[in-house]
This record gives C-alpha cells, sequence and structure tokens, in this order.
C-alpha cells in the first residue's frame, strides 16, 4: 500500500514557476514508477509526466516538454515537479500517481493522491 499527498499548488502568473511536491508513505515507494497527470474542469484527467523507480527514465507529455522537469528523491520518498514558463492552459487540479508500469492512462496507475491545484493567471 503507498499513501501520496501533493503539495506546491498555487495561483502564479503566466510565465511563472511552481514546484510541485509527492510525498509517499507506505513500503517499497523506491520500486514504483510515479506520474503526474492533470485535469481541468470539464475535461478528462492527461497525463503530464512519468519518472522510473531510479529516476534515470523520464518522459514528459508534449504539451510540457522543455518546460517541467520531473525529479525524485527516494531517501526522502517525494517526487518533484519543477513548472516552469507556466501558461494559462496549465491551470488544473495536478495529481500525482503511482504504478508499477510505465504507463500513460490513469488506468495504469494503482495509487492516486489527492489532487492540489494550480491556477495560472493571463
Amino acid at each position: 500500500q503507498v499513501q501520496l499527498v501533493e503539495s506546491g499548488g498555487g495561483l502564479v502568473q503566466a510565465g511563472g514557476s511552481l514546484r510541485l511536491s509527492c510525498a509517499a508513505s507506505g513500503r517499497t515507494f523506491d520500486s514504483y514508477v510515479v506520474g503526474w497527470f492533470r485535469q481541468a474542469p470539464g475535461k478528462e484527467r492527461e497525463f503530464v509526466s512519468r519518472i522510473n523507480w531510479s529516476g534515470g527514465s523520464t518522459y514528459y507529455a508534449d504539451s510540457v516538454k522543455g518546460r517541467f522537469t520531473i525529479s525524485r528523491d527516494n531517501a526522502k520518498n517525494t517526487v518533484y515537479l519543477h513548472m516552469n514558463s507556466l501558461k494559462s492552459e496549465d491551470t488544473a487540479v495536478y495529481h500525482c500517481a503511482a504504478s508499477r508500469i510505465r504507463g500513460l492512462r490513469p488506468s495504469e496507475y494503482d495509487y492516486w493522491g489527492q489532487g492540489t491545484q494550480v491556477t495560472v493567471s493571463s
């Protein structure tokens, strides 16, 4: 069992930056792939980024590539999403999730956090 708690969301102006954190509890966290997803009002949940257990493999959605960076610190049981050059279309609730596989779809993730709101004002 893995419990996930996101933090770091907030209100930021377009062009600004935020760092989201995903703190995990439970055993064997470092064996899981961790992904970030986001969901805007009226839209489906969409994949943002993922990182493998060692941090050596990362993957990004085209919409955030070059602007967002995912990293993890297994000693702290925490995964980070550094978001730069934020745009109004990045506004959403951001969730982290854990999976045994390198998935891109929400259905491939077993554990989810409650989410943190990111609002980018233009």
